[in-house]
């Protein structure tokens, strides 16, 4: 599982030495696996205490951002902590879900990047 850190990095400065910034994927570092894909969706969603992502698939390159809370992701067969900083790449057509640990939610970013040829993804049952 591909879980990145936000406290493992160290900034890099940019833009003229005016802004730090923290790469969790730098820049194209991901072309080559995405080519040809589309922006699919961008949002934020959150887990309840008790709930759970219903354990899904979909032809997408998807990231979780974890902004606060804390849970077990799971991909494929593989459970890891997650917390606040934390980048999840979920690769295409892979089962994935996300649980809410310690006893509050667990809210996150997520952006997906379609792969090539993907047809429309009907979400409210994925």
């Amino acid at each position: 599982m591909d879980v990145r850190s936000i406290v493992d990095v160290e900034p890099e400065v940019e833009h003229n030495g005016t802004v730090p910034v923290w790469y969790l994927v730098h820049p194209r570092e991901m072309h080559a696996l995405t080519e040809g894909g589309s922006l699919e969706l961008v949002n934020e969603f959150e887990v309840a205490a008790g709930g759970r992502v219903f354990p899904h698939e979909h032809p997408t390159h998807e990231f979780y951002f974890v902004m606060s809370g804390r849970g077990i992701m799971t991909v494929a067969d593989e459970d890891q902590a997650v917390g606040p900083g934390d980048l999840v790449y979920i690769p295409p057509d892979t089962v994935h879900s996300l649980a809410p640990t310690g006893g509050g939610a667990i809210h996150c970013f997520c952006f997906a990047v379609a792969v090539k040829g993907a047809g429309e993804i009907n979400y409210s049952t994925h």
